[in-house]
């Protein structure tokens, strides 16, 4: 079994290398990650706030990212009736134009670049996103409930590289989206975030899962979070399942059944008394190939639906969560 994190803990020693007893997780951001970013292994800080907020009709998304040579941005706006997105990519080299908090929280998180622009502040009760492209704005609270769980992870490769992430599922989103002019409340009850932050030193070649899904399901509250290939071998996994605000975490590496290159095709992941399916209705598809740096990218959004057991023996069945999965091989 992982180790749980209930005290607050850097992330790196006076060194610059991995604090051994920061290795673990928690259900809060207890780990201080000041010292990422700070000039040592130049090229192998990775930096990033990705928040995914689904509604009924939308599907949305912000990246804020520095990985040392790039800041790598991305605002993205889906409309499930049409099936059409406005987005805007921004590769800026060298690094500049973002600024990113020390650790979860700090400070606020801005994002520059031509065409695009990110700001998001921790906010009474939440987390306000906000982002601006051509033809499309958005303005949300991510909210956090008191006595709200998250998944914090602390993933060592080795004393060299090593992964903080923060994911949290299930926050209720609320505010607006403008796309073209036309306004576009979000519906209280229907609409969620999801957090993915991360700090660490990489490894240069990886590729890994990652999926999530929140909402409601026969009255009960729903966080999916699941994640594999990039953890294995190292005693960390990010896997977690959110029931009605409390996290619980599972210590084991799921098996992944899909089929690359079909990624339409449903998706199944099983154990640690989880067994779900998503059942996929679209593929955002992203490919940077710029010889020594390059990045693909598989994410599917859709349906959840299947059942989880918790360690005290209670069997929780849903269906309709809407979430995602993905694949993706980074060289970076």
């Amino acid at each position: 079994m992982e180790r749980e994190l209930t005290e607050p803990v850097s992330l790196t020693g006076p060194d610059g290398r991995l604090n051994r007893d920061a290795v673990g997780w928690a259900r809060t951001s207890l780990v201080d990650t000041s010292g990422i970013g700070t000039g040592k292994a130049w090229g192998r800080n990775k930096r990033w706030e990705y928040w995914s907020v689904t509604t009924p009709t939308h599907l949305i998304a912000l990246t804020a990212s520095s990985i040392d040579y790039a800041a790598v941005h991305e605002v993205w706006v889906f409309d499930r009736r049409t099936l059409t997105a406005r987005s805007k990519n921004a590769t800026v080299i060298p690094a500049r134009g973002v600024s990113l908090g020390p650790s979860l929280g700090d400070t606020p998180v801005r994002a520059a670049a031509t065409g695009l622009q990110i700001e998001i502040d921790e906010v009474p009760g939440g987390t306000r996103l906000r982002a601006r492209i051509d033809g499309a704005s958005f303005d949300i609270v991510a909210e956090k409930p008191t006595g709200h769980e998250c998944l914090a992870v602390v993933v060592p490769w080795s004393d060299s590289r090593f992964q903080y992430t923060v994911k949290d599922v299930a926050r209720p989103a609320s505010g607006t989206l403008i796309v073209d002019g036309v306004e576009h409340p979000l519906p209280e009850g229907e609409s969620w975030a999801v957090l993915d932050h991360g700090r660490g030193r990489w490894p240069y070649d990886v590729t890994w899962n990652w999926g999530a899904g929140s909402g409601v399901s026969n009255g009960r509250l729903i966080g999916i979070q699941v994640g594999g290939k990039w953890t294995e071998g190292t005693g960390s996994t990010e896997n977690g399942f959110s029931l009605d605000g409390r996290m619980h975490k599972i210590s084991t590496e799921l098996t992944w059944d899909y089929t690359i290159g079909d990624w339409l095709r449903p998706w199944r992941l099983t154990g640690g008394g989880l067994d779900v399916t998503l059942t996929p209705f679209y593929d955002k598809v992203s490919r940077t190939n710029l010889g020594i740096v390059a990045a693909s990218t598989d994410q599917v959004f859709g349906h959840w639906a299947g059942s989880f057991t918790t360690a005290e023996g209670e069997r929780v069945e849903f269906d309709g969560i809407l979430g995602f999965a993905e694949h993706v091989h980074n060289r970076w």
